[in-house]
């Protein structure tokens, strides 16, 4: 377990020197520009290099130096040095561990944004002192940053694996299948029900791999491995529209290194070439 970032709520007081800048403008992740070694910015203030927040918050600290997420002024030009980007196009060009506090820092500032008000009686909502939280001053409901527990899995036959197509991806491009957790159903019933659902067939031997957190916008990923049991494939042309059977020596173009649906059919190759 990497425990190189340490989560923390409260900035520690006389915090100087430079720090890990998670900057977003809305829904645009900000990097450094140019082809760099590593894309986060690191200064020690936002004024000293031109920005100005919306929103900041503290992370923790990643090898002893502190972490925040900001969303800045979307009215105000980036200085020189600066460029935008979509946080999916990170996967794989960020170390896994600086993709997770990225995550984190787009799932806090959604969390931010989202729950300005209370949910029950309407009121503004404040930072609550001890945790990661906001609090109605009237009905005292606390809002905590959303989690969404999400199952996706690799489906096999033999030397064969089971991958589709959702309508939002690139052309060309197959993945493994996932869907959400729906309330009072157990994770392993939700794989075999999302796998029933979207493509019509049966499971077995179902076994927990591996997770991942996954800001879009607020799941935690949870991946396992299945054998096929039985039935025909069946697209429900709606969450998928296409789906086969692929031999593990001839895979369609997969999702990129760095997600969870990568590890999952790259673990799967490796134990087929061992085996």
């Amino acid at each position: 377990m990497d425990l190189e970032f340490l989560p923390g709520l409260v900035e520690p007081e006389g915090q100087q020197g430079a720090a890990n800048w998670f900057l977003f403008i809305k829904d645009k992740f900000v990097v450094l520009e140019g082809d760099v070694k590593n894309p986060i910015p690191y200064f020690p203030s936002l004024e000293k290099v031109g920005l100005q927040a919306v929103s900041r918050h503290y992370l923790g600290q990643f090898r002893g130096e502190p972490c925040y997420a900001c969303e800045l002024n979307s009215l105000v030009d980036l200085p020189s040095g600066f460029a935008v980007t979509d946080l999916r196009m990170m996967i794989g060009r960020l170390p896994e561990n600086w993709f997770m506090i990225a995550g984190m820092a787009r799932q806090i500032l959604d969390w931010d944004v989202n729950h300005t008000f209370c949910g029950r009686c309407g009121v503004e909502t404040h930072y609550h002192g001890k945790d990661r939280a906001k609090e109605c001053p009237q009905c005292h409901l606390l809002q905590y940053p959303r989690l969404s527990p999400s199952i996706i899995v690799l489906v096999t036959r033999g030397k064969e694996v089971l991958l589709a197509r959702s309508p939002g991806f690139p052309p060309g491009m197959f993945s493994t299948l996932a869907g959400f957790v729906e309330p009072g159903e157990t994770i392993e019933h939700a794989v075999h029900r999302e796998v029933f659902e979207e493509v019509g067939i049966k499971l077995k031997n179902l076994q927990y791999q591996t997770s991942q957190p996954w800001p879009f916008p607020n799941s935690l990923m949870l991946g396992f491995h299945a054998e096929y049991l039985s039935g025909e494939l069946t697209i429900d042309n709606v969450e998928i529209v296409e789906a086969g059977w692929w031999s593990i020596d001839q895979l369609p173009m997969i999702p990129p290194n760095g997600s969870i649906s990568r590890q999952l059919i790259d673990q799967y190759l490796q134990f087929c070439t061992e085996s």
